[in-house]
């Protein structure tokens, strides 16, 4: 099984699991054995689902205010853990490749295999909803055959990430290429470097 094999098996079996009750307050229950890749990645997509659906919410247009402001921070919380997994992902792979030898012309990529991954969890999440509305009962045959349009490029679009993904592997694992793991420093979520929070600190 490839990596990206791995992470799509896991990633659905995290959605199906949340919508098994569909309600961003349900509690996961990650059926990975902890501090291992597959409980990272289960955590991930979940964290991600739930994003997803916070951001519907949100959306409403007759939402009241003060509950728009509490969702908009329960979202700021949800991008810094996502981030923080992310990280934890490329922790892994960085650590699982530390012995490689890395070739004179060896590339670094674009963007880190775990930001990949991240990608691929979002798309695993608008393949599902997309699906979901091709099956709709209360949307005319338009609007289901916009969507199932719209499926099949996502699904291209998996395989191709898919392949992108595992490809950027194996050049890690032949030295063909090489990875550094950044640490994303949002500044906004850190008291220390936001100007509206450390000021109000200082006061």
């Amino acid at each position: 099984m490839s990596f990206t094999e791995l992470c799509n098996s896991i990633f659905i079996k995290a959605i199906n699991d949340y919508h098994l009750v569909d309600d961003v307050d349900n509690l996961i229950c990650n059926p990975y054995k902890a501090e291992t890749i597959e409980n990272s990645l289960y955590l991930k997509c979940w964290i991600d689902t739930v994003q997803w659906h916070l951001e519907d919410l949100i959306r409403d247009p007759n939402i009241d205010p003060a509950e728009a402001l509490l969702l908009k921070r329960r979202i700021d919380r949800s991008n810094q853990e996502r981030t923080d997994l992310v990280e934890q992902i490329d922790g892994y792979l960085f650590y699982k490749y530390k012995d490689v030898k890395v070739l004179p012309d060896a590339r670094i990529n674009t963007e880190s295999p775990a930001w990949a991954v991240d990608r691929l969890s979002i798309l695993a999440l608008k393949i599902y909803h997309m699906k979901e509305q091709t099956e709709r009962t209360d949307a005319d045959a338009e609007h289901k055959q916009r969507c199932l349009q719209k499926l099949d490029i996502l699904l291209q679009q998996q395989i191709d990430l898919c392949t992108a993904i595992d490809q950027l592997l194996d050049d890690i694992a032949e030295g063909r290429k090489y990875m550094k793991v950044y640490r994303q420093m949002k500044m906004y979520n850190d008291p220390a470097t936001n100007p509206i929070l450390y000021a109000k600190k200082n006061k």
